[in-house]
């Protein structure tokens, strides 16, 4: 594991958070899922104050948003343009406000647990959003996730529902088996990182991820995470 990556496990670890499961990669760039930053704000007891609208516009939203974590105060601008720096299908409306507000809450968290310049999150840019399925379906989307227009061209083509869930839950055990074969945390970590699970997450539904993320966790656990230099 790379010094990089150790700085982020042990940090997330604090949290209850693996590395596994919960970070992928982009060119390089380490992106962490907005779901993850939610968890770990929540965990961290950090308080945010009503964000500020700076531009209120139909296709574009800036916020300013403050939060605390004990003394500690960070404040970030969130961005959200449409066809600019988010994108949406044309089946889908756009919830600008929601995507700014999401965009500055992770760059906050990030910021006060001590993550900012280690890694980013998926709501930075819709650019991350190739490397990971971010589309998750009516709940997602009212709260500003993005269809990227891969996703909608697939969505427009004709699906066996039942070869697509047979698919996906076959990639799922797949990864699983290898999950209980891994020997120690670093072989964990390393094969969930590997761009080849990468990519086979990438294939499967946003509930089979999360159930692959807690059985990667709950092998770490058995296997002695977190590690003492993490504690």
């Amino acid at each position: 594991m790379s010094t990089a990556d150790q700085q982020i496990a042990d940090i997330l670890a604090q949290y209850g958070e693996p590395i596994a499961g919960n970070i992928w990669r982009v060119q390089g760039q380490a992106v962490i899922y907005h779901k993850a930053l939610e968890r770990i704000a929540a965990q961290a007891g950090i308080a945010f104050a009503p964000p500020t609208i700076l531009r209120a516009e139909r296709d574009e939203a800036v916020v300013l948003v403050t939060g605390s974590l004990g003394e500690r105060t960070e404040w970030s601008i969130g961005e959200a343009l449409v066809h600019v720096n988010y994108r949406v299908s044309g089946r889908q409306a756009a919830y600008v406000y929601a995507m700014a507000e999401k965009r500055a809450k992770d760059r906050v968290i990030l910021k006060l647990v001590g993550l900012h310049g280690l890694l980013s999150s998926e709501e930075e840019a819709d650019a991350f959003k190739t490397g990971a399925v971010s589309a998750e379906g009516p709940e997602d989307a009212a709260q500003g996730e993005a269809t990227l227009p891969h996703e909608a061209e697939a969505a427009a083509k004709p699906k066996s529902g039942k070869g697509k869930a047979k698919g996906a839950q076959g990639g799922a055990d797949a990864i699983k088996r290898k999950i209980d074969k891994a020997a120690s945390i670093n072989a964990v970590t390393d094969l969930m990182l590997g761009p080849e699970t990468q990519k086979s997450l990438n294939e499967i539904p946003s509930a089979a991820r999360n159930e692959i993320r807690d059985f990667a966790k709950a092998r770490l656990v058995a296997l002695g995470w977190p590690s003492k230099q993490a504690a």
